[in-house]
């Protein structure tokens, strides 16, 4: 992007009209939010319809705050639901995943018929090996058709999956099994990235030393590698599910029933276990996937670019896709296996119609370059989508531009583990869009940003985030710590959540995130935002990376430290790295203000990344504060960390 676009956006708001090529579902859909706004409970029991039920609920909301129960005496089974029932509807030649290995030559095609199958052997092998209703059973693999599977199986038979990202070390992952005594794991022997094998099974043996209450292991055979092996306890899946029957008769269980615990990180070391039920799940996931992705499920080809070790995997690679009956590419690789234009390859081989992914992505292919999707056929994408943080509106025109060729929509989501499934967005056709915000409410949740003392702030004003009464898919708690979930949640503002985050509304009353509140720094009394002062580095174009933490300092209470990763293309590569740092922290300060600029800034190849892509900005906290460093063992690069404290101590810029 051009200085003379970036300086075009200082002195006015961009704003998309909703695309006409959504008019069908505008027309269809005229009256959605005022219908779902004058009655929100009776609005979503409507949603809850597109479930299959094998008991109808007659009771929509029971709520005490900060507890709610939906359709609570309905029965129903989550995988009937994403599975059986299309089916049993004649859609079994329906093709469910093309899941795409990390090698271009690794791929499958999975039928719905054919995942049913799997599921029902996979449901009875875990019967035999002793789950029953209630068991907690936790999942570390990776993306690999067989994960869904395993998931699919469990909440079948009436057990709780908790579902941890392969990244994770062994103390990790033991912390989880012993949070939520986990009784079963199913794993794999390892995982591929860039071609090369890394070992999965090793980590849960050492997990296990700590877990004397697991009964049985079931692991999945990926590698050529030795594998130690603990007779009784370890079974592999080939021996064990594939020889079992393909029919397996579903249980029903109360919509409340509590489907899984997905653990996220707290403001404590302890992780929290967010867990949620089955009924009001299942309906929210399904409904906000088919309006915000606008589904055509005979013909879309949905590609969620995450991993189902996080919520987005969840709901919108499991458990709101089959829901929808729709196609998907499942992909098990880094965006460059295989080189820098894999992703396009793949959305060109499979025609994927709906990309759904991360800023920090984005930004990722920006740095590499926009002649690596041009160099191939993207015209079957119709709409695009983000999720995880804010996106900068650099990198929300560069994904119009380059990925959507100005014709596909944006719908920037935000949601969170604990909300289940998104909570604000725009919807194409029927809401306008704007880069970088994330625009209203989905229907019929409510939501508000309010000041210090819990009131409603105006528009052009800045404050915190919170919703203001109960969804379908909300968390029903942290598990086995209700008071916990009271005090992090409702004790701040009674009667409201709090998501954590900031916002504001812009003069439209439109919404813009300004991520987690804890990432709010006051300097010499003026909050700023760490996602605002990172919004304004990538938008020049030298950069194709940021990342902003505060610091302390004896002067302004707290200073900004900036991360900058540059592009390759940006023609900067000669120049003098204090002029370079100058520049931006002139540019920061023309772009929000000279209170904004940087105290330092460090520029760096890389910035220290989980393995789904997620910047590690409490790392970086801490090599600004230069602290003893965490844990960086879900790091992709654990090295970067160290790099990043070297160039601290020799390349910075401080204020005049």
């Amino acid at each position: 992007m051009t200085e003379a676009k970036l300086e075009a956006w200082l002195d006015e708001t961009r704003v998309f009209a909703p695309s006409p090529e959504f008019a069908k579902q505008a027309n269809a859909q005229p009256s959605i939010y005022t219908d779902a706004a004058a009655d929100p409970v009776s609005w979503w029991r409507k949603q809850a319809d597109r479930l299959v039920w094998h008991k109808q609920p007659t009771n929509t909301l029971e709520w005490e705050i900060p507890f709610a129960k939906w359709f609570s005496d309905g029965t129903l089974n989550a995988s009937v639901n994403c599975v059986d029932r299309h089916v049993a509807a004649g859609k079994g030649d329906k093709v469910a995943y093309y899941w795409v290995g990390d090698a271009e030559s690794d791929s499958r095609t999975i039928t719905y018929q054919e995942l049913q199958d799997m599921v029902c052997q996979a449901a009875n092998a875990l019967t035999e090996l002793g789950v029953k209703k209630g068991d907690r059973v936790a999942v570390y693999m990776p993306m690999i058709p067989e994960a869904v599977v395993a998931m699919l199986a469990i909440v079948r038979l009436g057990a709780i999956h908790s579902v941890v990202f392969a990244g994770f070390s062994a103390d990790a992952l033991s912390s989880r099994i012993l949070d939520s005594d986990c009784t079963f794991v199913v794993t794999a022997d390892g995982a591929f990235r860039r071609g090369a094998a890394s070992a999965l099974k090793p980590a849960v043996d050492e997990a296990l030393e700590s877990c004397p209450n697991v009964k049985a292991v079931l692991v999945v055979k990926r590698t050529a590698g030795d594998v130690h092996w603990t007779d009784g306890r370890d079974h592999w899946w080939h021996e064990t599910v594939d020889r079992q029957s393909t029919s397996h008769v579903p249980e029903f269980f109360p919509s409340e029933h509590t489907m899984f615990i997905m653990y996220t990180s707290g403001t404590t070391a302890k992780p929290k276990g967010i867990y949620h039920t089955t009924g009001g799940y299942l309906t929210q996931v399904a409904t906000t996937q088919d309006y915000i992705f606008d589904l055509k499920p005979d013909t879309d080809i949905l590609w969620t670019a995450a991993d189902i070790g996080w919520i987005t995997g969840h709901s919108y690679i499991v458990y709101g896709s089959l829901i929808n009956g729709i196609t998907q590419v499942m992909y098990e690789g880094l965006p460059d296996s295989g080189g820098k234009d894999r992703w396009w390859k793949i959305i060109e081989q499979y025609k994927v119609s709906i990309l759904y992914t991360a800023p920090t992505t984005i930004r990722t292919l920006m740095k590499w370059g926009k002649e690596f999707p041009a160099g191939h056929d993207l015209s079957s994408l119709r709409l695009l989508g983000t999720v995880g943080e804010p996106i900068n509106p650099e990198a929300w025109m560069w994904y119009r531009e380059n990925i959507g060729g100005s014709r596909c929509p944006i719908v920037d989501t935000w949601w969170q583990t604990e909300t289940g499934a998104i909570m604000i967005t725009p919807l194409p056709g029927i809401t306008a869009t704007k880069p970088g915000a994330a625009m209203r409410p989905f229907p019929g949740i409510g939501v508000d940003v309010v000041d210090n003392n819990g009131d409603s702030v105006g528009n052009g004003e800045g404050g915190y985030l919170v919703i203001t009464h109960p969804w379908p898919s909300m968390t029903r708690g942290i598990y086995g710590d209700p008071e916990r979930y009271r005090e992090t949640y409702w004790s701040r503002f009674p009667g409201k959540y709090f998501a954590g985050d900031g916002a504001k509304r812009d003069e439209d009353g439109d919404l813009w995130l300004l991520g987690r509140i804890d990432d709010v720094m006051n300097i010499s009394g003026h909050r700023l935002s760490t996602t605002e002062v990172e919004h304004a580095l990538v938008g020049h174009p030298a950069v194709a990376e940021a990342a902003v933490v505060g610091a302390s300092d004896d002067t302004t209470g707290q200073a900004i430290v900036a991360f900058v990763t540059l592009r390759m293309s940006a023609g900067d590569e000669e120049k003098d790295q204090a002029a370079m740092i100058e520049e931006l922290r002139q540019h920061v300060a023309k772009v929000i203000s000279p209170i904004a600029k940087p105290r330092q800034i460090i520029l760096t190849p890389d910035l220290p990344k989980t393995r789904s892509g997620k910047i590690m900005r409490r790392l970086l906290r801490d090599v600004a504060e230069n602290r003893q460093l965490g844990d960086v063992t879900t790091l992709t690069d654990p090295t970067v960390v160290n790099m990043i404290a070297d160039l601290m101590d020799t390349h910075s810029s401080g204020d005049e």
